[in-house]
């Protein structure tokens, strides 16, 4: 069975995710490095608007690096229906400093009739993990031929 998603993520991988539908995954800017059905991973240098007045990375910023991947790679789960995070819990390990480049993973948990359960973890290039987040997202009534997808 064809995966149209999945087959349009593929052919972004090397590419700098800034033309989509999300307005602030476009604002991040990050670079698609991998991508399956229920795993993507992208890659992210550390802006000065990235950052907060330590110049290390927000945390908000953080978080929603990781709930954009998470709801990027969502999507390419293959349900008729758009689907929404409806809670997003983080903690937050170590900081990544203005300049570093970092990698956010989102790795499908379980999926269910209305809700998909998502891991996502940012990491700096030495392996440290900065961040990680568990989030649950849930379909809604939208159907995404409805939306143009």
């Amino acid at each position: 069975m064809s995966n149209p998603q999945l087959e349009f993520f593929k052919s972004q991988i090397g590419k700098v995710l800034d033309h989509g539908p999300s307005g602030a995954g476009n604002w991040l800017a990050g670079t698609l490095l991998e991508v399956e059905v229920g795993y993507a991973k992208v890659s992210f240098h550390i802006r000065p608007d990235m950052c907060n007045p330590a110049q290390i990375l927000h945390g908000g910023v953080a978080s929603l690096m990781m709930d954009d991947v998470i709801g990027m790679a969502n999507f390419i789960t293959e349900s008729e229906f758009l689907m929404t995070s409806i809670n997003l819990n983080v903690d937050f390990l170590s900081s990544a400093s203005l300049g570093e480049k970092v990698e956010v993973t989102a790795k499908l948990v379980r999926t269910g009739a209305n809700l998909n359960h998502w891991e996502s973890v940012i990491r700096k290039e030495s392996g440290k993990i900065v961040a990680k987040a568990s989030s649950n997202m849930i379909k809604t009534h939208k159907r995404l031929k409805e939306l143009g997808f």
